[in-house]
C-alpha cells in the first residue's frame, strides 16, 4: 500500500476559477492487480483547456468528477510494475493524477528518454504543446515566405513554438502577448517580426493595421475574443485560421458571440479550422524526429515557468489562466 498526497476537484468553478475549487487530500492507494504500475509523479503540466472542462462548458472530453483527483499531462517514475511494457526505473509521459503517486493500467504512456532533454521539456518544447503548435502551422496555417502569420499568445506553451515554427518557414510573423517582457523574449529570442502587449493596447484593428500592413495570412489562435475579432477581419484572400484555443474566454460564464459579418468566410475564401492534437497522435513520431532535431540544432527556444511543490498546482492554475506564466507552466512535484 502507498499513501498519495492528491489535488481533488471539491466543486466545479461558476465563472472564475478560485481555491474552493480544490482541495488537498491524502489516500491510500490499492495494491497493483495484474495490467497496472504504480507511478511516482515528477513534473505535472498545467493545461488552460481544464478551464472548460471543469465547469463542463464546451467540454471536449468527460468533465471532471467533484470529489476525484484532477489529471493532467505529466512525467513520472515507475515504482512498481504488474505490466509487462512497463519495469521498475522507467521514465513515462501521459495522463496522470494530480497526486504525488498515481496507479495506471498503462494506457496512453510511452516511454521517454530522460537523457534527450531535461525531463520537464517533455510537457513542452518536446511535449503536447510544442505538438499542438507543430501540427497547427504546419497542416493548417501552412506559412510560407512573403505571407503574414499572426499567432496570439505568442509566448504561451503553444504559441512560442508556433510562431518560430512560421518564422523557419519564412514568413513575417506577428503577435501579442500579456507584457512588455515577453513582447521582448518574442522578437529577440524567439526570432518574431513585432508583437504586441494585449493588455496595454486599446485598439487591437489599428495595432494590426500597422504590423500587418498586407493583411494577414494566417492565424493560430490560442486568446479568442476581441483579439480574434480583430484578426478575422483582416484575413487574407484564401487565409487560413488553426482555431487552437480561447483562453480569454475561459473565465466567461456565458459564451461570447462570434465576429461580425461571418460571410467574410465565403467573400475571402476561408479555411478555419478547430483541433485537438491528441487525434493525430499518429504524427507523434514526426513531430518529435522534426523538431526534436530543430531543438538539438539552437533552432527552437523555449520558455518555462516551474512552480515547486504539488500544494502550489491549484494557485499556479489559478494564474496561468490570468496570464501569469511565462512559457509553458509545469509543476515539479518531486
Amino acid at each position: 500500500m502507498t499513501d498519495a498526497t492528491q489535488i481533488v476537484l471539491a466543486k466545479r468553478p461558476v465563472g472564475d476559477v478560485t481555491a474552493d475549487c480544490f482541495r488537498e487530500e491524502t489516500a491510500t492507494l490499492p495494491a497493483l492487480a495484474d495490467g497496472q504500475l504504480l507511478i511516482r509523479s515528477r513534473f505535472l503540466s498545467l493545461d488552460p483547456y481544464m478551464r472548460p472542462r471543469m465547469s463542463e462548458l464546451r467540454s471536449y472530453v468527460p468533465p471532471f468528477e467533484i470529489d476525484r483527483p484532477l489529471t493532467g499531462g505529466s512525467v513520472g517514475e515507475v515504482v512498481d510494475s504488474k505490466n509487462p511494457r512497463y519495469a521498475k526505473g522507467d521514465i513515462v509521459m501521459g495522463l496522470l493524477n494530480w497526486a504525488t503517486y498515481t496507479v495506471h493500467d498503462g494506457k496512453g504512456l510511452r516511454s521517454i528518454d530522460p537523457k534527450m532533454a531535461p525531463l520537464q521539456a517533455h510537457l513542452g518544447v518536446l511535449g503536447m504543446p510544442a505538438f499542438t503548435a507543430w501540427y497547427g502551422m504546419k497542416h493548417i496555417c501552412k506559412p510560407k515566405a512573403g505571407e503574414t502569420a499572426f499567432v496570439s499568445a505568442a509566448t504561451g506553451a503553444v504559441g512560442q513554438v508556433a510562431g518560430q515554427l512560421a518564422k523557419l518557414a519564412g514568413a513575417t510573423v506577428v503577435g501579442c502577448a500579456g507584457d512588455e517582457q515577453k513582447c521582448q523574449w518574442a522578437v529577440r529570442e524567439a526570432g518574431y517580426d513585432a508583437c504586441f502587449n494585449h493588455r496595454t493596447e486599446r485598439d487591437y484593428g489599428a495595432v494590426l493595421d500597422k504590423l500587418c500592413p498586407k493583411g494577414i495570412d494566417s492565424d493560430f489562435e490560442n486568446v479568442g475574443g476581441k483579439i480574434f475579432h480583430a484578426a478575422f477581419e483582416r484575413m487574407n484572400n484564401f487565409g487560413r485560421i488553426a482555431f487552437c484555443g480561447a483562453i480569454s474566454e475561459y473565465q466567461d460564464k456565458d459564451p461570447i458571440a462570434g465576429p461580425t459579418k461571418m460571410f467574410t468566410i465565403v467573400q475571402r475564401r476561408l479555411t478555419i479550422q478547430g483541433f485537438i492534437v491528441s487525434d493525430h497522435s499518429a504524427m507523434l513520431s514526426d513531430f518529435v524526429n522534426e523538431v526534436g532535431a530543430l531543438l538539438l540544432a539552437g533552432k527552437i527556444k523555449s520558455r518555462e515557468t516551474v512552480i515547486d511543490g504539488l500544494a502550489k498546482a491549484p494557485a499556479a492554475f489559478m494564474g496561468l489562466l490570468k496570464g501569469e506564466n511565462f512559457g509553458k507552466l509545469i509543476v515539479k512535484v518531486a
